[in-house]
């Protein structure tokens, strides 16, 4: 049961969610700092294509945002990343719960064994 798809997903979620909350802080650290590009982190297609395949093990990756910069050549979007902060916090604490329940199935299970 540990080594199951659903929780080799929801550690793969956790992290790509911990990468994403990283680079939020990131962003909004220099959001006043010339030419800095916002990061952004993807990993729900991976993470979707390697359930699809039985895996559940997914990486996330890091890119360079191309969305437009403002005069100072920083393209840092104060409201996109609270909005997107909100969303992350959200989600990884529904993973979080999610892979707790999975982990209180096992304890569970091996009392009553």
């Amino acid at each position: 049961m540990l080594d199951s798809v659903t929780s080799a997903a929801l550690t793969s979620a956790l992290n790509g969610l911990s990468l994403r909350q990283q680079a939020i802080a990131d962003n909004i650290a220099n959001v006043n700092t010339p030419g800095y590009h916002a990061k952004r982190v993807q990993f729900e297609n991976a993470l979707a294509a390697s359930v699809a395949a039985g895996n559940g093990n997914a990486q996330a990756t890091t890119s360079v945002s191309e969305e437009p910069t403002q005069l100072n050549g920083n393209n840092v979007n104060l409201d996109t990343e609270t909005l997107s902060n909100v969303d992350t916090v959200l989600r990884y604490q529904f993973a979080s719960q999610a892979l707790n329940n999975e982990f209180t199935s096992v304890r569970t299970a091996m009392k009553t064994s």
